[in-house]
């Protein structure tokens, strides 16, 4: 009898906490597991974890089994969002080309840094292409181990001004005339990781000569 009774008293001082305050608590809780669990508690939880999405500056789904809608649904209501980790893990995040648009829609898309699709199979230049269009305050971009080709290279080239660092890691579509036009056109580059894309060695001395002179 007298635990049921801490219990409810425990209860009511958490009620008591302003909405404010209780969506600042779940910013902290990095599980979306457990905030879907804490959205089912009631109502005001759910308003809560409502409010919460939209203070976070960072979002990673890099362990977690995600689909288009599922993940366009969570970045629609993060409007603070300044990092996007979306890579593909061991439990599956299968987001595909409609995903990537969905997402180019949300009021972040324009205020993202930092972008990682490292691993994306299920996503091609069409969906990257609408990503990047929207994506120009970018720093750093990490599509490694995707199929993508030349064609994100150029959207990256004319849409990211500020791109600081890229990973193309084991990208084997990518050429030199992809490269060639991305460090012409993103002066503030100062990292590219080209590991395993393929390009012919002499290549590497051409980007070096021209990141160089910009530098």
């Amino acid at each position: 009898m007298e635990l049921r009774e801490e219990e409810e008293e425990v209860e009511a001082e958490i009620d008591r906490l302003p909405i404010d305050v209780l969506a600042q608590v779940f910013v902290m809780i990095p599980s979306f597991t457990d905030l879907a669990r804490a959205s089912g508690v009631c109502r005001k939880w759910k308003r809560g974890v409502k409010l919460s999405l939209g203070r976070r500056e960072r979002l990673s789904f890099a362990l977690l089994k995600m689909d288009d809608d599922s993940t366009s649904r969570i970045i629609g209501r993060a409007y603070a969002v300044r990092e996007l980790d979306i890579s593909r893990s061991r439990w599956g995040c299968h987001i595909t080309d409609e995903g990537l648009y969905r997402i180019s829609l949300a009021k972040c898309a324009g205020k993202l840094t930092f972008i990682s699709l490292f691993g994306m199979t299920g996503v091609t230049d069409q969906g990257v292409v609408q990503l990047i269009a929207r994506a120009n305050a970018l720093q750093h971009l990490n599509i490694g181990g995707t199929f993508i080709t030349d064609e994100s290279l150029y959207a990256v080239a004319n849409s990211c001004p500020h791109l600081k660092s890229i990973v193309l890691w084991s990208c084997r579509h990518v050429t030199q005339s992809g490269l060639l036009v991305l460090v012409n056109r993103c002066r503030k580059l100062e990292s590219i990781n080209v590991w395993g894309t393929g390009v012919p060695t002499d290549c590497f001395a051409n980007l070096l000569t021209i990141i160089q002179v910009f530098g």
